[in-house]
């Protein structure tokens, strides 16, 4: 089996970019989501992708290497954004956003540590 072959058809939006925002990587679905007029996004710069002040924050969690969890709602679909920085051998390489659909109302459970 083929390195990452798992992640090309996930259901939910994985894009990778460097450490300067140049996207390296997008699963079927991030491509689908996120291609302008039917075009790979891979090659250009992530934080082009981002309208202010989502680009300014975007470059700096990049900077400081946070990461920024929240959740949307567009045209009636709800998702969970993560957005992390990636390393390989402890260093800094870039970050990776996943996207994920959500349910409106979704079971929360608190687990016992055992």
């Amino acid at each position: 089996m083929a390195e990452n072959v798992w992640v090309k058809e996930f259901p939910g939006a994985v894009t990778v970019c460097d450490t300067n925002g140049t996207i390296l990587e997008m699963n079927d679905k991030a491509s689908k989501t996120f291609a302008k007029d039917g075009k790979s996004l891979i090659g250009s710069n992530v934080l082009d992708c981002h309208p202010e002040p989502s680009k300014t924050k975007l470059k700096s969690l990049m900077e400081t290497q946070q990461k920024n969890v929240y959740t949307i709602e567009k045209k009636g679909i709800k998702k969970l954004i993560y957005q992390t920085p990636w390393y390989c051998d402890g260093k800094y390489c870039g970050f990776v956003e996943l996207s994920l659909e959500i349910p409106f109302e979704m079971p929360h459970f608190i687990r016992k540590e055992t």
